[in-house]
């Protein structure tokens, strides 16, 4: 049991549904001040997001069918960790190798987060990768419309500061980068 006065104590734990790629998790819960109440959480697999670079320093980048939004979504590879990877970085090379027919030359850890840890369970392991070059055509899941493009990091930037790019993986290994790993990367741009 948690020890810390903020604490919740989980009483009972289940599935109340479940899909493809995440299950809604109800829990029976009674809060610090002896409350008890449910809580109910979106629960998915680890993911992974892969800011890649070319060799001459721009991003290859994804456009995306989103249909909970109704758009093309603009951003970067991103995917769920499978059961046969063996790594983080495994699932990162994969996931750039499905998306985009990319392969790295060079993989490093950025950060990692929890997106919305106040509605979900989500953990996302961000990577940049560097010498991408295509070698393979892309290998889509059957509910996926991928287009690849390239564009400068300055382009990349320029599109989340107008608004252009929205999707939060994005904007977040973007950010991140350019704030604290940027001169670890291509030519420092």
């Amino acid at each position: 049991m948690p020890t810390d006065p903020l604490a919740w104590e989980t009483r009972e734990r289940r599935v109340a549904y479940s899909c493809p790629g995440f299950d809604v998790i109800n829990e029976s819960v009674r809060l610090p001040d002896g409350t008890e109440t449910e809580f109910d959480y979106l629960s998915e697999p680890a993911s992974v997001c892969v800011l890649p670079f070319t060799p001459e320093g721009d991003v290859v980048c994804i456009e995306e069918w989103r249909q909970a939004v109704s758009r093309i979504s603009h951003g970067l590879p991103v995917g769920g960790v499978e059961p046969e990877d063996d790594d983080l970085e495994a699932s990162a090379r994969r996931e750039l190798a499905e998306e985009t027919g990319h392969e790295a030359e060079r993989l490093e850890p950025l950060t990692t987060v929890e997106p919305a840890n106040g509605i979900a369970d989500a953990v996302l392991h961000f990577f940049v990768a560097e010498g991408c070059r295509p070698t393979a055509e892309q290998r889509l899941d059957h509910n996926e419309s991928i287009r690849v493009t390239e564009r400068s990091l300055k382009e990349l930037t320029d599109a989340v500061a107008d608004g252009e790019i929205r999707d939060g993986r994005t904007v977040l290994a973007l950010s991140y980068y350019r704030l604290f790993d940027e001169g670890s990367g291509p030519d420092g741009k």
